[in-house]
């Protein structure tokens, strides 16, 4: 049984590489990864296919129609929303498996709408260099969720 983890969330992913990657790590660590959409790609798009590899049947991946609906589903859930604006680190975070970590597209990040969102619990960022923009999404994902898994004590993960 995989350890009981937080669940990855993705808003609007536009690049099917990176969606193909977080759907590997949900199937190696056993996150759950949740899909917001409007998606920027087809869920069998060849890209997104080939980046998952033969993991696609070991994840366990939802869409959700929109923001709303995957909060709706979790109500109880604490909402971490990432960007490089806030003051909090991932390391800052004691991780809960009924935790939401909740990513932004590429290249935009999270909409100030959805970081205002009334469920979101704290604005947490991945410290890098001041002059560099960003990280790669699933990159973004991976750092995240093996901070909480080792919090949470790897569970069956070797």
């Amino acid at each position: 049984m995989p350890a009981a983890l937080p669940s990855i969330a993705f808003f609007e992913p536009r690049i099917p590489e990176n969606t193909g990657n977080a759907i590997r790590l949900s199937a190696v660590t056993g996150a759950p990864l949740r899909l917001v959409e409007p998606l920027g790609f087809e869920l069998e798009d060849s890209k997104l296919r080939r980046a998952g590899l033969d993991y696609h049947d070991l994840a366990n991946v939802t869409v959700h129609p929109d923001l709303d609906a995957m909060l709706d589903a979790l109500p109880e859930a604490r909402v971490f929303a990432f960007t490089a604006r806030a003051g909090t680190t991932y390391t800052d975070v004691a991780y809960e498996p009924g935790d939401i970590l909740l990513f932004g597209p590429e290249p935009t990040g999270l909409p100030q709408e959805v970081m205002d969102h009334p469920r979101v619990t704290s604005l947490v960022r991945i410290p890098m260099l001041a002059s560099r923009r960003s990280l790669n999404l699933a990159n973004c994902a991976s750092i995240v969720i093996y901070e909480a898994a080792r919090q949470l004590g790897f569970g069956d993960m070797e």
